[in-house]
């Protein structure tokens, strides 16, 4: 069932805290991680279901807060590296791609896209703007080159935002296989391995069919619902958007590795 670099293992789990769509709301978020602390046990672990970039006014402060939120968690006693988990959600990965968008076939209908789902937040929270973007594309290749490279020099210069670029995974387990999280959606008829992009860029349409387990999972957990339907929590599985960077919350809840809803916060 798993994949060892692209899924992560939670091992020795008690609980896990799973954190919806964030879309650069860095004041929720810091709000948020102060109500996780002051109720964080051992044995808990903490998996961030991705679309932390994006759309929010805060995308650069958004990740400092997760950077800095990790580090005080991990400096608990009984706590691990491990324990702390960051999925790749949509924004992520159009994120990467739009670092490459140099090498895209039609690189200025690509990049109007991507600003039309909120790329333009994350463009900003690292030195650009959306104005210097199409100029870029309309300008061609060598252009794109020099802009992107810009972008990921200020990425490299931001501590700790360039490793968490590269720790993301695909999506985590709890080691007894009761609990799987991912970012927005899974295909009932594929294996866990053969997600593929669905794992981010899916509509929720397949969470929405399960009437029984995922598998083996009791459990599937997602952080991001395209169509904005809100939070929902059922016997097989739950999506915890907020709505965050559209109006929204940030939404996180606590399970047990039986599935069992321990708290719900929405800040």
């Amino acid at each position: 069932m798993r994949d060892g670099s692209s899924i992560a293992t939670l091992r020795a789990t008690r609980r896990v805290w799973a954190i919806g769509a964030i879309h650069g709301e860095a004041e929720r978020l810091e709000r948020l991680h102060d109500q996780i602390w002051s109720r964080l046990a051992a044995g808990d672990r903490i998996v961030y279901l991705g679309n932390h970039l994006g759309r929010g006014p805060g995308v650069r402060r958004t990740v400092d807060e997760m950077i800095r939120f990790r580090r005080e968690v991990i400096a608990r006693p009984d706590f691990f590296a491990a324990d702390i988990v960051h999925l790749r959600g949509a924004q992520e990965e159009m994120w990467q791609k739009l670092l490459q968008i140099q090498f895209a076939l039609n690189p200025r209908e690509v990049l109007g896209w991507m600003l039309r789902q909120g790329a333009a937040a994350t463009i900003e929270a690292y030195g650009s703007h959306e104005e210097q973007a199409l100029a870029a594309a309309r300008d061609g290749v060598r252009s794109l080159m020099r802009w992107t490279a810009a972008l990921r020099a200020q990425i490299q210069a931001a501590e700790g935002h360039s490793a968490l670029a590269t720790s993301l995974k695909h999506a985590a387990v709890t080691d007894d296989g009761n609990l799987l999280f991912v970012s927005a959606d899974v295909a009932p008829d594929r294996p866990l391995h053969a997600q593929g992009d669905v794992l981010w860029w899916g509509t929720g349409a397949g969470i929405d069919s399960l009437d029984d387990s995922f598998a083996g999972c009791r459990l599937v957990v997602a952080g991001y619902d395209r169509r904005g339907r809100g939070v929902r929590i059922g016997s097989h599985a739950a999506i915890l958007d907020g709505g965050a960077g559209q109006g929204g919350t940030i939404c996180a809840a606590c399970f047990t590795t039986t599935g069992e809803l321990v708290h719900r916060l929405d800040v």
